[in-house]
């Protein structure tokens, strides 16, 4: 048996728990969230890097999906509320592949099913617009993680790429973490600034998450997660799920993305603008200085780096498709999870280790955050703190 074929039999068993998939925005980007124009029942390719004949592919048992919407949507809570209504629609659709699921019994229930337990999480404390009842709702929809901030800070948390404000977390930031440990749902601490980061360890009761962040040692990028930060996670139980997305993982990538934006400002454009001018710009650069390429092999020097400072029982995935223009080779979409795996067999890795890796960890901390908050709802009220009450 090759280690692909093994990588493929232990999938069967210990399927991945994707953290973090964006298809519900590119749903709505692409196709105005017309599930007939990109019908996911049948391969998708060119199109999305999601679907449900790679989902099945690439062994993939549950996938948190996304509920994203930009900083700058002009209503974010009601922008995350249709992204929701997405992935409502789309297990309704999609019933024979797709389970709703809430809680870590639902994913084993799943699993036994053999349908792909389907979870959501808020990406950015945007969508709650300071608000802990605009929180509580969003649990009570099925949110089971929210990312405290996306690319720019909030009111009360600082992003990993924007000027800190905040310097970690306010004094209501801090109550937004005690109360989705009350909520039971997850912390998850991927796009903050290190300081958000250790603030948000030392306010939590429960495990947090890294829903898909890579390790800082091995790629300088803000989006990573240093190692003295790592190092918290046995004490705190929570899963640091890496990511594939090149400018995250590949430091030649880091510095090449660095020349590109440079080089849009220097033609007076902004480094983010996709229209015809900007994407003219942007092609000639690529022309000159070609993209460099992330592998499947640089995926698991950080996983190796993250086991080796976090501990086995801390690691998880979350690829980010959907939600990234470029993958590295041998990962360009869902269904190349068995690569990944095989790349760790050749390197090493147990199959315990692996069952770890793609499924058990990431259950596990939904399950203890559901203890923790069983423990608090026993003890404490919701609060009905405020940003002006405890910031201002």
């Amino acid at each position: 048996m090759t280690n692909l074929d093994e990588a493929r039999a232990l999938l069967r068993e210990f399927p991945v728990v994707d953290g973090h998939n964006d298809l519900p925005w590119a749903l709505r980007e692409k196709a105005g969230y017309d599930l007939d124009r990109l019908d996911i029942a049948g391969h998708q390719h060119g199109h999305l890097h999601t679907d449900i004949p790679r989902l099945r592919e690439g062994g993939v048992g549950a996938q948190y999906w996304s509920v994203y919407v930009p900083a700058e949507q002009p209503d974010p809570v009601a922008a995350t509320l249709e992204q929701i209504d997405c992935v409502r629609q789309l297990l309704d659709r999609y019933q024979a592949d797709l389970a709703p699921a809430l809680t870590a019994a639902d994913m084993e229930a799943a699993r036994g099913e053999g349908r792909i337990a389907s979870l959501m999480g808020a990406e950015g404390g945007h969508s709650i617009a300071n608000s802990l009842g605009t929180l509580r709702g969003l649990y009570a929809l099925g949110v089971r993680y929210m990312t405290l901030t996306h690319n720019s800070n909030v009111d009360w948390a600082d992003s990993a790429t924007d000027t800190p404000k905040a310097n970690g977390l306010t004094a209501f930031g801090r109550e937004v973490v005690r109360e989705m440990n009350r909520l039971g749902m997850l912390v998850d601490l991927s796009h903050v600034a290190p300081s958000t980061m250790r603030d948000a360890l030392d306010a939590s009761t429960a495990p947090v998450v890294f829903s898909h962040s890579s390790a800082r040692a091995v790629c300088d990028h803000p989006r990573n997660i240093p190692d003295d930060v790592l190092e918290r996670l046995p004490a705190n139980g929570g899963v640091a799920m890496v990511t594939f997305v090149p400018k995250f993982v590949l430091q030649a990538a880091v510095d090449w993305t660095a020349e590109a934006d440079e080089n849009m400002r220097a033609h007076g454009l902004h480094h983010l603008d996709t229209t015809a001018e900007a994407m003219k710009v942007h092609r000639a650069f690529e022309e000159r200085t070609p993209r460099p390429i992330a592998t499947v092999p640089v995926i698991a020097d950080h996983l190796d780096h993250m086991r080796e400072v976090a501990g086995i029982d801390h690691l998880g995935i979350g690829g980010d498709y959907d939600g990234t223009a470029f993958t590295p080779d041998g990962l360009s979409d869902v269904s190349g999870y068995p690569n990944l795996l095989a790349e760790l067999l050749d390197r090493g890795w147990s199959r315990a280790d692996l069952a770890k890796l793609t499924w058990q960890n990431s259950v596990r901390v939904l399950g203890a955050a559901e203890d923790v908050a069983r423990d608090l709802q026993s003890k404490q009220a919701p609060s009905n703190a405020t940003i002006e009450s405890l910031d201002g």
